[in-house]
This record gives structure tokens, sequence and C-alpha cells, in this order.
């Protein structure tokens, strides 16, 4: 018994490798393929998925399906329908998960309310009207909690000026909510005085953040957008 249980076992891992070397073969192959008819899209990775023998290509943060030959192009979600779960944005969103203890806390302002047990990090531009929304909206209200804020400049060439003046204000948490809270402008940075605005661009560049607000939490996950205080509080109870 034990015999045929160990040839049993061997055989199963044989044929696993054997799948696993055609895939790669195909993925291989897809690459090649796709990487001809699609130009000059970067394409991350490809894998097959157990859906109708589609293969996921991945470019950038965005998901796209194909089939084994390359012929057709996929644009759109895929679903469970036993479940309703959107299959296609949680794969979205385990890609796009980081290691929240990596992010380099040093670039950005960081603000302490209640116990500051609640971690958060937020990206957000100083002209975003979004971002202003959230802050006065939602953010205002939540306590409990430390936020981490990254001022990444994409929305205006004045973005890095604003920012620049904020970082390089005596107390650049005040300066910062004096601007988005109640529009008032910090005065010109010092001479001398140099804020991180390429350190968090190239960061923000490489996390795939192309909006703001962009709030990230400690598990990883992100939701780009506002949103309002309730839906943040019931994602900020989801963290242990």
């Amino acid at each position: 018994m034990k015999k045929s249980k160990l040839v049993l076992a061997l055989a199963s891992a044989m044929l696993m490798s054997c799948a696993d070397a055609q895939n790669g073969k195909d993925e291989a192959q897809l690459r090649k393929v796709l990487s001809e008819r699609l130009g000059e899209a970067r394409i991350d990775s490809i894998k097959k998925t157990q859906y109708a023998d589609l293969y996921e290509v991945r470019v950038g943060s965005e998901i796209r399906y194909t089939d084994k030959t390359g012929s057709i192009l996929v644009v759109g979600h895929i679903f469970d329908l036993k479940t309703s779960q959107d299959l296609t944005q949680a794969r979205i969103d385990d890609l796009n998960k980081i290691n929240f203890d990596d992010l380099p806390k040093e670039l950005a302002l960081k603000t302490v309310k209640g116990n500051g047990k609640r971690v958060m990090a937020i990206f957000e531009d100083p002209n975003c009207g979004y971002c202003k929304r959230f802050r006065q909206t939602t953010l205002a209200n939540v306590d409990n909690v430390t936020v981490y804020t990254y001022l990444y400049n994409i929305l205006s060439p004045d973005s890095a000026t604003k920012s620049q003046n904020i970082w390089c204000s005596a107390d650049r948490n005040k300066a910062w909510d004096d601007w988005m809270l109640n529009g008032k402008a910090a005065p010109a940075a010092p001479n001398g005085c140099t804020a991180p605005n390429d350190k968090v661009l190239a960061l923000g560049q490489k996390m795939n953040i192309n909006g703001t607000p962009a709030i990230f939490f400690a598990d990883g996950s992100r939701i780009a957008g506002a949103v309002d205080q309730r839906t943040l509080e019931a994602k900020l109870a989801t963290i242990k």
C-alpha cells in the first residue's frame, strides 16, 4: 500500500512538472506573439488562468486576457456568478499590495490622532480637489489613526512648488492643513530648503499610483480615490 502511494505521488509530481513546463512554453510563445501585436505595450507577466483556457496578461496595474494563440484580447472583468466576486479586481488588488513597513516614512508628513493605532499612508497632490474633500469630510472625523502623507505632485506645474513651500514650513502639518482645509497657502520656502518631491514622485510611479488620493493600509492593500467615512472605517476595521 505504501509503495502504491509513493508511485502515485511520483506520477502526480511528474504530471505537474510536465504541465508546468508546457505552460511555461505556452506563456513564452504568447509573450512573443503579443509583443509583436501590441507594439510598445509593456507586458509584465503572462499567466494561465483556470477560466475557459484564458491567459492573464498583466500590463502595469491592468489585467487583460487572451487565448492560447494570442488571437484575441479581452478587456474587462471576470466574475464568479456563484459568489458574485469580481475575480479580476481581486487579482488586481493582490498584485497592487505593498509592504507597508517598507515605505520610506521620512519622506512623508506624519500626523497622529488619538491613540494612533490604526495606520495609513495617503499620496496626495496639493491641487487635488478630491484630496481636499476627503480631508474635510472624511479624515477630519476619523480618530485613533496615524497618517503618513506623501506629497505626490502629478496634477499641475505648480504642485511641486506648493509642496516644497509646505515641506519647508516651520510646522509642516499645520501648513498642509491650512492649505487643504482652509485654502491658506504656505509662504515661499527659504533658500537652501529642498523637499523630497522627486523621491516621492519616483516612489509613487514605482507603486503604479496614477491618481490622487491613493490610500494604503497596514496590510498592504490600497484604495484608489476618495471614500466616505463609513467606507474608510469599515476598511480599517478589517485590518488586524
